[in-house]
């Protein structure tokens, strides 16, 4: 692997390896949120959310657009969306569990 893409990928990844940014990615796929709603859905403070945000759209896992006052977030469905695709798909396929080791994690 050249060096580059491995601190590509080290970004790439570190970024998407917290929980918080996970939720925020999840929420974002039914539709686009402003930092309130996304406060209010997790239930963590909007400095939180702001401060997970940052990295997110940096990278443009997140598109950020204003609507007046507002800024509203919305997912990088040209990106985002092949990811969980592929990740879906190698769970199902390659997982001993089938997928359900997410189920099975989360129960522990």
């Amino acid at each position: 692997m050249k060096k580059d893409l491995g601190e590509t990928c080290n970004l790439f990844f570190s970024t998407l390896a917290n929980p918080t940014r996970l939720a925020i990615l999840e929420l974002l796929r039914e539709d686009s949120k402003n930092v309130s709603e996304l406060s209010d859905a997790l239930g963590q403070e909007q400095s939180m959310i702001s401060h997970n945000l940052r990295p997110l759209t940096r990278c443009r896992f997140v598109l950020a657009e204003r609507r007046g006052k507002e800024r509203r977030y919305s997912i990088n469905k040209e990106t985002m969306e092949p990811l969980f695709k592929i990740i879906d798909g190698h769970a199902e396929k390659y997982c001993p569990t089938r997928g359900r080791c997410r189920e099975l994690r989360r129960e522990s």
